[in-house]
């Protein structure tokens, strides 16, 4: 159900764009040791189109993303020789959710929340003309559902759904205990549901 309804709304994962990783690469290297560095550029370059499309998932918006993933990767880059080997994108993760929330404060301040008046629109009616429309909006509508979830409820749903982890793999990275990764998936999806539904019927039909 939870996958018929991305689909209902255009949305795939592949849809989500991305800058290429290399000038995140080149920017966040020289605050790593030399040692680190070649491991820093392998985190990067592994994960940094998930960065993306986590931080966007999580409410930054569209303009700032790329500042926020160079705020994440800064932090890596300081921190890596304390990140165990093979734990660099559950750290990558757990700091783009703080990063994120500091954003969306911002973007709250300045009265900047994306995706929310798309709402008022509705997709044209002739989707060949504007598909590349109806995709940005796709990707907003998203947006404004995620954005509706509780932070530890949209994290969830966010690696479940939409990036394909497993209840093991989201346990190890979010160090919580599986049952309680069930719980709030469980919960994530009756809310995205909900939320769905109202966006469906706010959209109307296509």
């Amino acid at each position: 159900m939870i996958k018929s309804r991305l689909e209902s709304i255009g949305l795939g994962v592949s849809s989500m764009l991305h800058p290429m990783s290399d000038a995140a690469v080149a920017a966040a290297t020289p605050m790593a040791t030399e040692a680190s560095t070649g491991r820093l550029r392998r985190a990067i370059r592994e994960n940094y189109e998930f960065l993306w499309r986590s931080l966007r998932r999580l409410g930054v918006a569209e303009g700032s993303v790329e500042d926020a993933a160079q705020q994440v990767l800064v932090v890596l880059a300081r921190r890596i020789e304390d990140v165990h080997r093979g734990a660099e994108r559950a750290f990558l993760f757990a700091t783009a959710t703080r990063v994120a929330a500091d954003h969306r404060k911002m973007q709250s301040r300045r009265r900047e929340v994306p995706d929310t008046d798309v709402l008022d629109s509705h997709p044209s009616p002739s989707p060949s003309a504007e598909q590349l429309i109806d995709e940005h909006r796709a990707r907003e509508l998203l947006g404004w559902v995620l954005a509706e979830l509780p932070d530890e409820l949209r994290t969830v749903f966010i690696l479940f759904e939409l990036e394909g982890m497993t209840m093991a793999a989201m346990a190890e990275m979010l160090d919580v205990p599986s049952g309680t990764v069930a719980s709030r998936l469980r919960r994530a999806r009756a809310m995205f549901e909900t939320k769905a539904s109202r966006l469906q019927r706010t959209r109307g039909p296509r």
